[in-house]
């Protein structure tokens, strides 16, 4: 084991680019499958007729597929039907389908945790649904998501390194053009990613941990 071939200038700076990137990717992957899931979690919830059974089977099928799956069909199976995406946005496209089924189950589950005593009584004050629904419902709801809204977000920066088998410039596939120039230096470059990756998810863990405690 060489330390300090390894953490080299170069390959610090190159190791560090690759992370910069795997936040970015996690970050818009993050926004776009919340907006999506909250979506097809609230129609879900909704019941809407024809609408509601189609997401739900969606989602059920998609949470039930591969990530790498997905990222395969993203990069290698759109072109066939004339959708050639770049390694990031396929990447971005197949982590957003697949968080946004799991945060959907999240989001319906949060809103059919609001008790029905509660529904029922804003309804009998004269509410409308929608008004019951926004004012009563989703706020309830939406903070009885966040502590598993947040554990998701921590497994979808994990899940970024699968991208590494699309060959996207992630920190992961930095790591392994790094490893293999040297094979004395595989070793402290596997520590160094698994540090950078423990830093975000453990800052993730303890906001996780206190919003549970606050809703405890």
């Amino acid at each position: 084991m060489d330390f300090t071939a390894a953490y080299s200038s170069d390959n610090l700076a190159f190791l560090f680019e690759g992370f910069g990137l795997t936040l970015w990717l996690a970050l818009l992957a993050i926004v776009f499958s919340f907006i999506l899931g909250c979506l097809l979690g609230i129609i879900r919830f909704m019941k809407v007729p024809v609408l509601s059974p189609v997401v739900g089977l969606m989602v059920e099928m998609t949470r039930n597929l591969p990530l790498l799956l997905l990222i395969f069909f993203a990069r290698f199976g759109l072109p066939e039907l004339g959708v050639n995406l770049p390694p990031f946005w396929a990447a971005i496209v197949a982590l957003t389908v697949f968080e946004a089924a799991m945060i959907a189950e999240i989001v319906r589950s949060g809103l059919l945790s609001v008790d029905k005593g509660v529904v029922e009584a804003a309804r009998s004050s004269g509410l409308t649904y929608a008004q019951t629904m926004q004012h009563i419902i989703l706020p309830i709801g939406l903070r009885r998501m966040v502590p598993p809204l947040v554990s998701q977000f921590i497994s979808l920066l994990k899940d970024t390194s699968l991208t590494v088998i699309i060959t996207l410039g992630e920190m992961m596939h930095h790591a392994n053009i790094i490893m293999g120039q040297n094979p004395n230096i595989v070793f402290p470059i596997l520590i160094l990613a698994a540090l950078l990756y423990f830093i975000v998810n453990y800052g993730l863990s303890i906001v996780a941990r206190r919003l549970e405690a606050r809703q405890a």
